[in-house]
């Protein structure tokens, strides 16, 4: 996909172009990361999105953050809600294993609309939107 299609804007999505899209997805995975490990990040920089590289890049720290965190943290812990601070300095009772399990629902939710954006700008099923994921 060309970076002209990357940033064509289609009607009907919440992000209207597919670099959009995928950095919010990713955005939110890192917001929620800090969110659990007590040091919340807005987590959408447009400077992570200036190229599909630094995109990439930006895709794999963050999921890298996120693998380090379960790796590191015990199941119990994982399980156990516990207070969090949420944007606006909100705190809410969170048991971390729903917070991560929640960013993986919202990446679906997204990977379904650019599945669908992708179709609309004439590319089949892209690379890695369909199960099992490599």
């Amino acid at each position: 996909m060309s970076e002209e299609e990357l940033d064509r804007e289609l009607e009907g999505f919440g992000y209207a172009t597919v670099r959009q899209q995928l950095h919010h997805a990713i955005g939110a995975e890192r917001y929620w990361i800090t969110v659990v490990r007590g040091c919340m990040d807005a987590g959408e920089d447009e400077a992570d999105a200036v190229s599909v590289d630094v995109l990439e890049s930006f895709r794999q720290s963050v999921g890298e953050a996120t693998r380090e965190y379960l790796r590191e943290t015990s199941d119990e812990e994982l399980n156990a809600p516990r207070k969090m601070t949420t944007w606006g300095g909100h705190e809410k009772m969170l048991a971390p294993a729903h917070v991560i399990l929640r960013t993986q629902t919202h990446l679906f939710h997204h990977m379904g609309q650019l599945t669908a954006m992708c179709r609309l700008l004439g590319h089949p099923i892209p690379p890695g939107m369909d199960f099992p994921i490599t």
